[in-house]
Formats: structure tokens, C-alpha cells, sequence
């Protein structure tokens, strides 16, 4: 019974994480620009049918992020993402959203007609996924306009964790390391 009990506080506190604003997400440390690694390049179709390639974004800041119709921290994100791709893109920041749909388009573009999403959306394959490393999903990338990859972040995210690691960026001014216990 205790077990039960223990099982069911703890579902509805991860239901209520996935749909609060300031719900505890993954958070990441900017990378240092020395620690910085290139991120895998990539050639994708996007929803209007044209290719995108990593390096079309050179110079701007990128939030890369892997996500599915079906998955529900993705679904929490996207709102986020949006805000943040309306209020920085013009600071030289782009969001790029990267499905992992197995239906496609099919899927996807009626997601994006529903939630009014405005940012740039491609379908993402293996080869893409395995450069990568995603093995979950949500997982999010930060990437510098030097192409590189200056945060990873593996599930849902801290919202704000997120925004002042994209604002770090795009100010040219680091984030220090959190203390270490």
C-alpha cells in the first residue's frame, strides 16, 4: 500500500512538472569557447520543401531541438521555444525545431497548423539523431554562431536555465560554472 501511495505522489508530481512554467527541467553550463566541439553538419528538408543545412545559420545563435508530436515534454517546450524565437530572433537567433515523427510531415504539419508554431521545422532521420547522440527525447542543443556546440540539454528543460544561456550567447558574456560540492 505505502508503495502504491509512494507511486502515486510521484506521478501526479511529474504531471504537474510537465505543465507548470517554472517546472524543474534539465539545466546545462555554457561550455567555454575553447571546450566548444563543432556540431555535426546536416542537409534536411524543411516544410516548405526546402533544404536547410547547419551552416546556413553561421553567425547566429541556434537552439537545435529534437522533439516528436507524441512526446509530452516536447509538447511542454515548443510554447517556450516560440517565445523565445519571437523576442531574440531578431538579436541573430534562430530556433530550428528537428522531428523525429516516423509519419512525416503527415504528422507534423498539422501539429504545427494547430499550435501556430512559426519557427523553422525539419524531419530529422537516423544519421542525424546518431551524430547527435540523441538517444530521448526532448534533447536541445545551444549552438554558438561559430557553429559549435556550447550547451546540451537531454529532456525537458529549465525554461529559464535555457533563456539566460541563450542570452549569455548573445551577449558575448559567459555563464559561470555552478559550484561544485
Amino acid at each position: 500500500m505505502r508503495l502504491l501511495a509512494s507511486l502515486f505522489v510521484s506521478l501526479i508530481w511529474v504531471g504537474f512538472s510537465l505543465h507548470g512554467d517554472e517546472s524543474p527541467g534539465a539545466r546545462a553550463i555554457l561550455l567555454q569557447e575553447t571546450d566548444r566541439k563543432p556540431a555535426p553538419e546536416f542537409a534536411l528538408i524543411d516544410s516548405t520543401g526546402r533544404r536547410v543545412k547547419l551552416s546556413h545559420y553561421r553567425g547566429n545563435v541556434l537552439l537545435l531541438n529534437f522533439w516528436a508530436t507524441w512526446c509530452g515534454g516536447c509538447k511542454v517546450e515548443i510554447p517556450w521555444f516560440q517565445q523565445f524565437h519571437a523576442e531574440l530572433g531578431p538579436r541573430r537567433f534562430a530556433v530550428l525545431g528537428a522531428s523525429l515523427d516516423e509519419e512525416g510531415w503527415g504528422a507534423v504539419k498539422p501539429y504545427l497548423e494547430q499550435t501556430q508554431v512559426t519557427y523553422r521545422m525539419v524531419l530529422a532521420g537516423k544519421s542525424v539523431t546518431d551524430a547527435y547522440g540523441v538517444a530521448s527525447l526532448p534533447a536541445t542543443f545551444l549552438i554558438d554562431g561559430n557553429g559549435r556546440i556550447a550547451a546540451t540539454y537531454i529532456g525537458l528543460v529549465d525554461k529559464k536555465d535555457i533563456e539566460g544561456n541563450i542570452r549569455a550567447l548573445l551577449g558575448g558574456k559567459r555563464r559561470a560554472p555552478a559550484a561544485r560540492p
